[in-house]
This record gives C-alpha cells, sequence and structure tokens, in this order.
C-alpha cells in the first residue's frame, strides 16, 4: 500500500536525495545527491534498506512531517533532538511509526545536513536514473509546506534492542585530507605552503553546490581553459578565494583546480558550519 508523508513545515532547503545522477556529465547535468554519503548510507542501513533508497535531506532548520500510515523510519546527520508527537525518541534508531503521528526534530547543535530515512526508501518520481532534486532537471528543487511525498507503508518491526553508537566525525578534526589538484604544482612554494598550513574559515557563502572559503591566497594565474571539475574540487578564483564544490556543482570549470577532497572529507566539510576552520592535509599513497 502506497501512502505519503506530508510537510507541516518546510525546513530550510529540505529535499529529495539518493546517490545522484552518474553517466550524464557530458551533458552538463551535476551529480546531486546526498550532501554527507555517510549519514545518508547509514540512515539506510539502520533500516535493512537498498542503499541507494531515497531519504529527505534538511539544512539546519528541519522540516516537520506528518506520516498518513504506519512505516518505519531513522534520523541521521547533523545532531537534534527528535520527538514522535512530542514524546522523545532516539537518532541513529529505528523509530516506528503510527498513522496520523507527526515528527518533530528540534535544538539542531551540531552539523548542517541531517536525513530522515524511511523503510523501502521515498518513492518520488525518478529522473536520470536518480530520485534526487535538481533545479531544472527534476519538477522541483526542493520541497514546501503541503507537499507529500510517497512512501511504501510497511508492517512495524521490533526495536526495543537495536541502538547505533555514532560519532560525530565532522567534528574531530579541523584537518581534511587531499589529493594535489591538475594544477597544485602550478602553484608557487609560497602559495602551497599557505594553502596547507594556515587555517580557512567557512563562509556564509555556501549551499548544495559550493562552500566559499573566507581567508584568501594569492592568484597569480592567467585565465584557462574550462576543465572537467568533481564535487570536492578546491578552486582558486582569480580574486584568490577559494571554492569546495559540492554536490550539486557544475561539471565544468575555468578556475584552477588546486585540490581534490577525498570522499570522506566531503562529508566531513559539508557538516562544517558557517564560521568552522579547516585544514587541509595532502594525503600520502
Amino acid at each position: 500500500m502506497i501512502s505519503v508523508v506530508e510537510l507541516l513545515t518546510s525546513g530550510m532547503y529540505t529535499t529529495i536525495q539518493d546517490k545522484g545522477r552518474y553517466g550524464f556529465a557530458k551533458y552538463g547535468v551535476p551529480k546531486s545527491g546526498a550532501m554527507d554519503f555517510r549519514s545518508f548510507f547509514l540512515a539506510n542501513s539502520i533500516l535493512n534498506n537498498d542503499k541507494n533508497s531515497a531519504v529527505l535531506e534538511w539544512t539546519m532548520i528541519p522540516p516537520v512531517l506528518l506520516f498518513h500510515e504506519d512505516t518505519t523510519i531513522s534520523i541521521t546527520g547533523a545532531v537534534c533532538d527528535p520527538f514522535l508527537n512530542d514524546v522523545g525518541c532516539k537518532m541513529n534508531n529505528q523509530l516506528l511509526v503510527r498513522k496520523g503521528d507527526v515528527l518533530t526534530l528540534k535544538n539542531c547543535t551540531k552539523g548542517t545536513y541531517g536525513f530522515v530515512g524511511i523503510k523501502f526508501g521515498f518513492q518520488s518520481r525518478i529522473v536520470l536514473g536518480s530520485r534526487s532534486l535538481y533545479h531544472m532537471i527534476t519538477p522541483l528543487s526542493f520541497l514546501q509546506k503541503g507537499d507529500k511525498i510517497s512512501y511504501q507503508k510497511c508492517c512495524t518491526v521490533s526495536t526495543s534492542n537495536a541502538s547505533v553508537q555514532v560519532l560525530d566525525f565532522w567534528n574531530k578534526s579541523e584537518e581534511l585530507q587531499v589529493y594535489e589538484g591538475p594544477e597544485f604544482e602550478l602553484l608557487s612554494a609560497t602559495q602551497k605552503e599557505v594553502l596547507l598550513s594556515e587555517r580557512f574559515t567557512i563562509s556564509n557563502d555556501r549551499n548544495r553546490m559550493a562552500i566559499s572559503l573566507i581567508e584568501p591566497l594569492t592568484n597569480d594565474f592567467s585565465s584557462m581553459l574550462s576543465s572537467p571539475v568533481l564535487p570536492g574540487t578546491v578552486q582558486l578564483t582569480p580574486s584568490g578565494q577559494l571554492i569546495v564544490l559540492m554536490r550539486d556543482c557544475q561539471t565544468t570549470g575555468g578556475y584552477p583546480r588546486v585540490l581534490q577532497l577525498t570522499k570522506d572529507c566531503i562529508n566531513a566539510i559539508a557538516q562544517k558550519r558557517i564560521g568552522e576552520s579547516i585544514r587541509f592535509k595532502i594525503k600520502t599513497w
């Protein structure tokens, strides 16, 4: 039986996400997908879902959700206090939901992106092999108050003895491991030293496309031809600002690609908050 979850409030930039779109970069289609794959996969693993099952992703301010039929859900990512019908419950755990239950997530204290997984995944429209929302690719860019997302009603499962202990991996260290980018060797010795020794601060200019860093790096590059870029590519702009590309980034760019974050560190920087600091460290093979 197919039912729906209704957004009583929209939260901030709440979207449906899976692993994203692959094989369409040659057409200029971004990959998209969950900003923090680690928390995304955990949400599905807790429910024993297929690893690519679609989840709800919210940004800093979570939505309030009304479930129209029984199901089982999980809550991962940004640390908050979940409540079902005003009764406190746990993150990183299977949660039984009954018809008419309302999920409220309060006091988001750590992290930026939170996830709500559901048994069998959210059953939204598939576009180019993915349910991930993206402007101009899918009918919606993000979810709004009153929107309803389909899911498959399921029999409840016992959760009385099930729990998962999860560390806030993004808070363990400022240090982010990176590989040298294609244009790294064109940097001067001084530029390299600054890039790999100084702290950089997450600015308020951040979204699913990119995260800008506040401190500039001297840029002596002339213009270059557009070249392929990926989530995790660190670009150096003409003004000297460093930009870390994220899941919704373009497929090509005309700025020098000085570094490339590892997969784990893309997840980590996604969860960093405005004003937090990072440092880059070259990963050795």
